[in-house]
């Protein structure tokens, strides 16, 4: 099973850990904040310890999310919320912006609720989902505008003034992450009768706070420490040494080729997605938002289709791009140096 921890990975793990596996739990953060701009940062979502915040409407994490990037949310007007030649759908959230319990494009993480059966007991396990922030990102090397980008610190982020809302991005991504609100975009000054569909949103891993050398909100708003910050290595070094302890299981370290966020479950991660998916369809939820967990993924950029992809749609991206700062220089919205 994905992620199990055997003698031989626990000491091999333990053996690259070196001097930070010894650092105590306590004490972490305070390690944590010595650490320099510029290096590349993970986490640790420790599943034995969130409990979706019981007896709070909303989870803080979603809650923290929400009240950071509010001033970033779309607000369309409804005159350009409409289908594009040759669609008769468009994806328009803008009169549920308040729903905390899926991804949307006002709501860029969320605590999923499962129910599952292991060892013989039924297990109430929380999930706080959200952008991985792979190592190898599909969707940055898939988008044909150019729009996302990787920074030091490993935050994938969407620029909003370039995307074009075309969704290849969440066609690509494993989990589905990225959400698309129609009525907003670059594309309206273009071709709205013909190309784009609004923009894509996403958490950003906070990428605004890691640049300063400070933590993302969901991992400060967490009241269970059920989110931990580090270094990649140092998360990662965690997940396994924690996963050891309890017997458990690591997620988020090969799937995708890798990604900056771990989850630690006791419970096995195949039977956590059986159980998203069971209860996804007992109540027909078939809408974009609510990931499943599987297993084993593979990165599409390591196929053969995924490297023509890539090749065939950089020169394309590079030229939108070029187009597009040349034309948000002509209106002044860009910097001499960009």
């Amino acid at each position: 099973m994905s992620g199990q921890i055997t003698r031989r990975t626990f000491i091999k793990r333990t053996a690259q850990a070196g001097a930070v596996s010894t650092i105590m739990l306590s004490g972490i953060d305070k390690v944590v904040a010595q650490i320099p701009i510029g290096i590349e940062k993970g986490t640790v979502i420790d599943l034995t310890k969130c409990d979706g915040c019981k007896g709070k409407e909303i989870p803080l994490c979603v809650l923290a999310c929400r009240e950071k990037n509010e001033n970033r949310f779309p607000q369309p007007k409804r005159e350009d919320i409409k289908p594009y030649w040759p669609q008769k759908k468009f994806e328009d959230w803008s009169d549920k912006q308040e729903v905390t319990n899926r991804l949307t494009p006002y709501n860029w993480t969320f605590v999923d609720h499962v129910q599952v059966e292991h060892e013989g007991k039924i297990e109430e396990v929380f999930l706080p989902r959200r952008c991985m922030h792979c190592d190898h990102p599909t969707c940055l090397n898939l988008c044909p505008f150019g729009a996302i980008k990787k920074s030091k610190e490993g935050a994938v982020t969407i620029d909003d003034g370039y995307c074009m809302g075309g969704a290849k991005c969440r066609d690509v991504c494993p989990w589905d992450i990225p959400q698309r609100q129609a009525g907003v975009g670059l594309y309206l000054k273009l071709v709205p009768e013909l190309a784009g569909g609004g923009v894509m949103y996403k958490c950003d891993f906070c990428a605004d706070l890691l640049a300063k050398g400070e933590e993302p909100v969901c991992k400060t708003a967490c009241p269970k420490n059920a989110i931990h910050f580090g270094t990649k290595e140092e998360m990662r070094n965690l997940a396994y040494n924690l996963a050891s302890e309890m017997n458990g299981y690591v997620y988020g370290d090969k799937e995708n080729g890798g990604t900056s966020t771990f989850y630690v479950s006791k419970v096995p991660f195949e039977k956590i997605n059986e159980a998203i998916k069971k209860d996804k369809l007992a109540k027909g939820d078939e809408k974009p938002g609510r990931p499943t967990m599987e297993v084993a993924i593979d990165n599409e950029l390591e196929s053969f289709n995924g490297m023509m992809k890539s090749a065939l749609i950089a020169p394309l991206a590079g030229a939108f791009a070029a187009g597009v700062v040349a034309y948000r220089t002509m209106k002044g919205k860009v910097k001499e140096d960009e």
